[in-house]
């Protein structure tokens, strides 16, 4: 048996197991961390280019964030920004595209410009377009398919000079590779590393992987997405969770139909994103339209099994039946799970995707696009069975003994070094190592 010895052994090769590795490489004294990764390479779930909308969620034009929210938003995506520059991958794995929060109709076009007045305090660099301006700016956004102009209300808050847009699956690489840059510390990756069970031995953790090598670890950080959850249970923690793995489908047109990002106002009652167009840096800028919400009961999309693990990890009880009837009894709520599932099926699919994506293009037609196959990921929303609810954002269980596991659901990706950071301020004080702030707070944060 072959077994490994490290301070910190990260569990997933994703953008945060990635983000933990390089703030710890770079910004504490530690002196070995390794990060296994269950596949053959880095990123190859939520974190690939395809399995998310590739967007810098900063907090602006996201409609369902509150205003305190956006402010700690803007702070983590600024980190993500400050990142790529200083590596200089602007323009390589990080760009710039025109982004707004559209609003259709008499009571949206209210929404917007409240929201505008209330927002710009914190993002002084947004602007307020009315149908003139997106006359010029997206076109597509007030035309009909027959030339004429629509006919409702519409009113935009939106940016054109920032960063927008990252291809996390290359920043997660581009992460690992600056952490393996650092000298005076170990940092392996092990890859086909699925970890099968781990255990606390005294002051130890013993992790097990399935093709039977052992490491061992004084402090484990499990970064695994769904199987975070999983791996949880399989100790004792986390009881009092379910997860509910969501999975988001998308559409690509067959052009370019944006020059931008351009996102829909959310509907409070609806835990999921809502319904935005995004130029796509893998398909040579064509138009993403998405994404769908459909519950799958597995953990990983486009990859085999993990039917056994979802039924682990939802717990199921009276608690989770009871969320699901509290959600489902919305008529609202029932209407849209429903919708939903009608998005995958062949035949209705895109007749029914086009009558939605026609608030975005009213002259959108169903030869304009494409089911997107292939693309789409699965994010783990967390059903809290003590106050039978469904959890929005990220959730960590901190057990305190030197173990932590995280579920980080979008916008995962975008808050990934902002986490790590949390994460490191409980990892140095357990096993009394130093945290350069100072130099991370330079690095990766503006003066404020």
């Amino acid at each position: 048996m072959n077994e490994k010895h490290y301070e910190v052994v990260i569990v997933g090769g994703g953008i945060s197991g990635a983000a933990l590795f390089y703030e710890l490489a770079k910004y504490t004294n530690t002196k070995s961390v390794c990060m296994l990764e269950k596949y053959e390479d880095l990123a190859t779930l939520n974190t690939k280019g395809t399995s998310n909308s590739q967007t810098i969620h900063v907090g602006d034009i996201e409609t369902n964030y509150t205003l305190e929210k956006a402010k700690i938003t803007k702070r983590t995506a600024k980190m993500i920004e400050k990142f790529c520059l200083q590596y200089n991958l602007q323009d390589k794995i990080m760009f710039k595209h025109q982004k707004m929060a559209l609003g259709v109709g008499e009571k949206e076009v209210e929404f917007i410009k409240n929201r505008y007045e209330e927002f710009k305090t914190v993002f002084p660099y947004l602007e307020l377009w009315d149908k003139e301006d997106l006359k010029k700016l997206e076109p597509k956004l007030v035309y009909l398919e027959n030339g004429q102009e629509r006919p409702e209300p519409i009113l935009a808050m939106g940016a054109k000079d920032e960063y927008t847009t990252v291809e996390y699956g290359q920043m997660t690489k581009e992460l690992a590779k600056a952490a393996q840059a650092c000298e005076d510390v170990r940092t392996d990756i092990f890859y086909n590393s699925e970890v099968d069970e781990i255990e606390q031995l005294g002051e130890l953790y013993k992790i097990t992987t399935k093709s039977g090598t052992v490491f061992t670890a004084d402090f484990v950080v499990v970064n695994a997405g769904a199987h975070s959850l999983y791996l949880a249970h399989k100790m004792g923690y986390g009881k009092h969770m379910g997860c509910l793995p969501m999975a988001g489908s998308f559409y690509m047109t067959n052009e370019e139909f944006l020059n931008g990002k351009v996102y829909m106002v959310q509907n409070d009652k609806l835990p999921f994103a809502a319904l935005h167009g995004d130029p796509d840096i893998l398909a040579d800028g064509k138009t993403r339209f998405g994404p769908t919400a459909l519950m799958l009961p597995k953990l990983e999309r486009y990859k085999p099994g993990t039917y056994l693990d979802f039924f682990k990890t939802l717990n199921l009880d009276g608690n989770i039946i009871k969320i699901f009837w509290d959600l489902l009894k919305d008529s609202e709520i029932r209407n849209y799970v429903l919708r939903n599932f009608l998005f995958e099926v062949p035949g209705l699919n895109k007749k029914l995707f086009v009558k939605d994506a026609k608030k975005i293009v009213p002259s959108l037609q169903e030869k304009d696009i494409e089911y997107a196959k292939g693309f789409g990921g699965i994010r783990p929303q967390v059903l809290n069975k003590e106050q039978q609810r469904l959890m929005l954002g990220e959730a960590s269980i901190n057990t305190g003994k030197g173990i932590i596991f995280n579920m980080t659901p979008s916008p995962g990706a975008t808050s990934c070094l902002g986490n790590a950071k949390r994460d490191i301020h409980t990892i140095t004080e357990y096993l009394n190592l130093e945290f350069n702030e100072k130099e991370f707070l330079a690095d990766l944060t503006e003066d404020e």
